[in-house]
């Protein structure tokens, strides 16, 4: 078979990510209800703000806003990491950073599968925020040798997917009517089992340990936990929620609202209480509950250099030593002051933001005739002179603190657990059976070659010299 009779993997991801929306739509309605804001918001903002909707349009990001979400699931083995890298594969998302959230008392470490090209980040930007659980975290042996137990005895994933894969890994791709049947047997890995794989005393046991132990492994599979679109104005969007029946989390996780948004901030609704039934030796069921799926929404900003993240993370750091967000939200308006007093000292303007080398930008050719320039390669003159418009780069990546904050105000009040940090970067990639990319890498990739493509147009249209 050819290569022009498969069906491209950006074409696959696509269909994915719109058949796991529908999925999730259906099972948790609420979600339904976060779209349709997202979109008021999003149409309301755009309508406002023109110079926002011009640099979109500019860097071809207008279109992708609305169709933009992203997923969260938390896998239990090594093998489940290893084949889920494989599936994602056929969509083509790769792997990208790498996440301790032992730091923030949460016993998993991630990465985000996620495509990485600006065409393939342009026709469909899905991620899958993916957790490994750490058993190494897991104080009680017994407990932990039940986990182990537990989860070698289930399979995420159907033969029909395993096939698939192997033929999209062997062939270099799949056909139309193999795609499609591909979505279909992966899509079921995700989906919502009302059953659980444990009796009720384990389930309890689990959940005694770390609610996050007991969602993991007592289902045959990781359910998705959450769908996420994305709004140009989150506070727009929260403020809204109660009116429509939703509660959202007392604290927008991230950082505060800002002129010029920077990384990710992130908000959602408290995780529902769902009908689960616990098998029993006798074959028989009995009813109780689990509380793990929620609705989150994101607005994005610039992708920080490391010079920009370590002043980030600096300013968090000093404003959760001032004041540390309780579960409960009951300081919520104390921690919200103490961020914004903090991130008074990250500049809130785009060109001070790029001069001081804080943030990745794109460059295109601007309005103004560079032939009069006479250094026709010095940047930043002909930034000034108006010959080459910059852009931010969008953060397409999480933030560890933040995501930890999102599970435990949906694990529930009083669900943390402490950890010692204990990043094992080495330990995840030998599970994963891949390296991750680094982020800061790949935006720096961006804007060299952004910068090297406006030059050669610029010399092309004969401007410079």
């Amino acid at each position: 078979m050819t290569a022009a009779q498969f069906m491209s993997s950006d074409d696959i991801r696509a269909a994915f990510s719109a058949a796991m929306s529908a999925m999730y739509r259906t099972e948790v309605p609420a979600y339904g209800t976060l779209l349709s804001l997202v979109a008021e918001v999003n149409a309301r903002t755009l309508a406002k703000e023109p110079a926002l909707r011009a640099s979109l349009a500019a860097t071809g990001t207008l279109d992708r806003v609305s169709e933009e979400r992203h997923g969260a699931i938390r896998l239990g083995t090594d093998a489940e990491l290893a084949m889920m890298r494989r599936v994602f594969a056929v969509m083509g998302m790769v792997p990208v950073g790498y996440y301790d959230l032992s730091e923030a008392g949460v016993p998993v470490h991630s990465t985000a599968f996620r495509p990485v090209g600006e065409s393939a980040l342009r026709q469909n930007p899905f991620r899958v925020f993916t957790s490994l659980l750490r058993l190494d975290l897991i104080e009680d042996a017994a407990l932990r040798e039940e986990v182990r137990e537990t989860l070698a005895g289930r399979r995420i994933f159907s033969d029909a997917a395993i096939v698939l894969v192997e033929k999209a890994e062997a062939e270099g791709g799949l056909d139309a009517g193999d795609a499609t049947r591909f979505i279909a047997e992966v899509l079921d890995t995700f989906r919502w089992h009302e059953q659980a794989s444990v009796d009720r005393g384990l389930y309890a046991r689990f959940h005694d340990a770390h609610r996050l132990v007991a969602d993991v492994v007592s289902f045959k599979g990781p359910h998705i936990n959450h769908l996420t679109p994305r709004t140009l104005d989150i506070d727009a969007v929260q403020g809204m929620m109660p009116g429509h029946g939703i509660a959202p989390k007392a604290v927008i996780e991230g950082p505060p609202a800002r002129n010029c948004p920077i990384l990710l901030r992130q908000t959602s609704f408290k995780a529902l209480e769902e009908s689960v039934s616990f098998p029993d030796a006798d074959g028989s069921f009995h009813v109780g509950s689990h509380t793990a799926r929620f609705g989150e929404i994101e607005q994005r900003g610039i992708a920080l250099t490391p010079r920009g993240r370590a002043l980030y993370d600096r300013l968090l750091n000093e404003a959760r030593s001032h004041v540390r967000p309780a579960p409960d939200g009951s300081n919520a308006d104390a921690y919200r002051a103490a961020l914004e007093a903090a991130f008074e000292g990250f500049p809130d303007n785009w060109d001070e933001i790029r001069r001081r080398g804080l943030g990745y930008f794109t460059y295109r050719p601007g309005d103004a005739d560079g032939r009069a320039l006479v250094d026709g390669d010095d940047l930043e003159a002909m930034v000034a002179a108006g010959i080459i418009r910059f852009d931010p780069i969008v953060y397409e990546d999480f933030l560890p603190v933040s995501a930890a904050g999102i599970f435990q105000s949906n694990l529930g009040d009083g669900a943390g657990q402490e950890f010692v940090a204990s990043p094992n970067q080495k330990r995840f990639e030998q599970a994963l059976g891949a390296t991750v990319l680094n982020e800061f890498d790949h935006y720096a990739g961006i804007e060299k070659a952004s910068i090297a493509r406006c030059m050669a147009r610029l010399e092309t249209a004969g401007s410079l010299g």
